[in-house]
């Protein structure tokens, strides 16, 4: 818990929507095609900003009762920050921003944002019990812009002062949200406006923290000098000023104005490549934060700011690309890093591993990804192909009624044979894997198009990539380098479209497997490069062979997110063996089995032999046995522990 007896450190208060984000670098918005969506509004990059850098943070919002909205909660729920105070607003949508980046200078930015549903907020939505809750409330000068959404601000701002917090203001000056230029414009940063300056001074009395660039601080001190209105700042406020100056870094003024900005408190910029500036202010704004409400010197409190923003300068998108403590940590403590900080593939590691969503402490998937058995198995018979997308989703309804709707069960499903079922489990809480892979190819490749990353940009990003390939550390040198050249694609690909890659390694039948061989493999595809998530692998009976699986992983990867034991259509108490022997690793996380479980079934019902409702019952049966076995071995080494 927060100090002070307080449950939050910060609820941030304003602007909450969704970033399309053109994928194209480097041209006009006209001519970007594809976007990426991404979490947006100033104080909401913020709260999640602040979350990432371990502090606890809540927002006080209106989302649309939309798809939009949905995933705005969604993600801040992923990212643990507290909901409470946004509200689903039934008539408006959820505010959108369309966004480009043409150069280090420039970015294209169009705000939709007419009737929507965060300038919506009023005073009936800020809650006094949860404003008392927080250390500190952080305004957004955004929510100035109109009366109604000023109202409800000022009133979160004395009611966190009358409940011992403080009020951070941000000054966030968008012209073009204050009516001030084309609605075109967004991109442009600062209009003079006496009427702005005196709705933002509002806030100035009740202010303990204000943070800006030159150009916001001119606007909140109604001067084209930035002394000259840092001084009338100061007139009106006794608070801490911190300007931000871009790769310079920034200065605070904890007391009087000095003759000179470099007079004041210095926090130096740090020296990278310039990508995307969009979102640095908001991640300064976490940083500063992070460092501010835990006491730190100022001094710190800067460092810690300008390294969250030199971080988010150099990744696309605003609020996925916040750092995590850890990864903030990491770029501090390296002398040697690089300008073009998407080159530093440790920091890259711990960004991704640190943003995705936790592993579950268990799995049971039931793998039915199969193509080639399926075919084999219908042969020529008419309607053969609408007969395996139909087993299929009796397949996902038998975990369904297995799991009923709870998290920690799975399906591997393929989109050839699948897509009906992949379809349908969209709507259920269940952990889906997708194979990518070419049936039966070594040298592996891979099915659909020929480039991969086009490939998985068409999947949803909530499917994990699966990927089976064939392979031994003693494979012929050639062999192994096409294999491992194809599986550094893949990796790469899966990163750059926000997949979660899951590696199953499967022993060639001409080849000896015994208790070291699936560790060597794993090291040797970590020497290439190559970071799945996930591994599946073969039933070793070995409790040793797991403990140099569980080793080979923590030495080369400690955040990959766990192991799967596959099956090989081996009998259940087989697999039973397999799970005790495995259970005492933490790194297992359970199974993703297939034709143990659904072999007969399939035989039978395709024969015509039982109908939907028996087959359902039988994949049921059998997935719920092993889950059992599971269960049991883990309780069991548990215990033994």
């Amino acid at each position: 818990m927060p100090q002070d007896g307080k449950a939050l450190d910060l609820i941030a208060i304003g602007r909450a929507g969704v970033d399309l984000y053109g994928q194209q670098v480097g041209g006009r918005l006209e001519d970007m095609a594809s976007f990426a969506k991404y979490v947006g509004g100033s104080p909401t990059n913020t709260a999640i900003g602040a979350s990432r850098l371990g502090l606890k943070a809540a927002l006080v919002s209106r989302v649309g009762a939309d798809p939009m909205g949905r995933f705005i909660l969604e993600m801040l729920g992923r990212e643990g920050v507290d909901t409470r105070g946004v509200t689903a607003d039934p008539v408006r949508l959820t505010a959108l921003a369309m966004l480009g980046i043409r150069d280090a200078e420039r970015f294209p930015l169009l705000f939709y944002r007419e009737n929507c549903a965060d300038m919506a907020l009023g005073e009936a939505d800020i809650d006094e019990r949860l404003i008392g809750e927080a250390r500190a409330v952080v305004l957004s000068g955004t929510h100035f812009s109109q009366a109604g959404v000023r109202a409800a601000s000022l009133k979160a701002a004395r009611l966190a002062r009358a409940a011992g917090g403080r009020v951070v203001f941000d000054i966030d000056y968008r012209p073009v949200l204050w009516g001030l230029t084309a609605m075109e414009m967004g991109e442009k940063r600062f209009v003079a406006d006496v009427a702005v300056t005196a709705a933002l001074q509002e806030v100035l009395p009740l202010a303990d923290l204000i943070v800006g660039t030159e150009q916001e601080m001119q606007i909140l001190g109604g001067a084209a000098d930035t002394l000259q209105a840092l001084n009338a700042v100061r007139a009106r406020t006794a608070a801490l000023l911190v300007c931000k100056r871009g790769p310079m870094g920034c200065c605070a003024f904890p007391g009087e104005i000095p003759a000179s900005l470099d007079k004041a408190v210095l926090g130096p910029g740090f020296a990278v490549e310039v990508f995307n500036v969009l979102g640095a202010g908001d991640a300064f704004m976490a940083g500063f934060l992070r460092g501010w409400l835990r006491g730190a010197p100022l001094e710190r409190c800067c460092e810690l700011a300008n390294a969250a923003g030199a971080i988010v300068v150099s990744r696309h998108g605003c609020a996925p690309a916040m750092p995590s403590w850890r990864e903030l940590e990491a770029f501090l403590g390296r002398a040697d890093r690089p300008g073009r900080l998407r080159d530093d593939a440790a920091l890259e590691q711990i960004h991704w591993a640190e943003g995705r969503p936790p592993a579950p402490q268990s799995l049971a998937v039931l793998a039915i990804d199969h193509r080639t058995w399926f075919l084999d198995l219908v042969c020529d018979r008419a309607g053969g192909v609408r007969q395996i997308e139909g087993f299929k989703i009796l397949a996902l309804a038998a975990v369904d009624r297995v799991a009923r709707r709870t998290r920690g069960f799975g399906m591997l499903l393929d989109g050839r044979f699948g897509a009906q079922a992949l379809a349908r489990s969209a709507d259920l809480p269940y952990w889906i894997a997708r194979p990518i892979e070419a049936p039966g190819s070594r040298p592996l490749s891979f099915e659909g198009s020929p480039d991969v990353g086009c490939e998985l940009a068409s999947w949803p990003v909530t499917q994990v990539v699966k990927c089976l390939v064939t392979y031994h550390p003693d494979d012929p040198p050639d062999l192994r380098a096409r294999q491992d050249r194809q599986l550094l694609r893949l990796f790469d690909a899966s990163r750059r479209t926000g997949h979660e890659l899951l590696l199953e390694i499967i022993t060639p039948a001409s080849m000896v497997r015994d208790a070291a061989a699936t560790a060597r493999a794993l090291r040797c595809i970590y020497a290439a490069g190559v970071r799945p998530d996930w591994w599946k692998l073969e039933p070793a009976v070995d409790a040793a062979a797991w403990r140099a699986i569980a080793e080979a992983i923590e030495e080369s990867d400690p955040d990959c997110k766990g192991v799967l034991i596959l099956g090989l259509s081996a009998a259940p108490q087989e697999l039973a063996a397999a799970f005790q022997a495995a259970a005492g690793e933490p790194i297992v996380k359970g199974f993703a089995v297939g034709r143990t479980i659904f072999d007969a079934v399939a035989r039978r019902w395709f024969a015509g032999e039982m109908d939907d409702e028996a087959a359902t019952a039988a994949l049921a049966e059998r997935f719920e046995r092993l889950v059992g076995a599971w269960r049991a071995a883990r309780g069991e080494a548990e215990r033994a522990a």
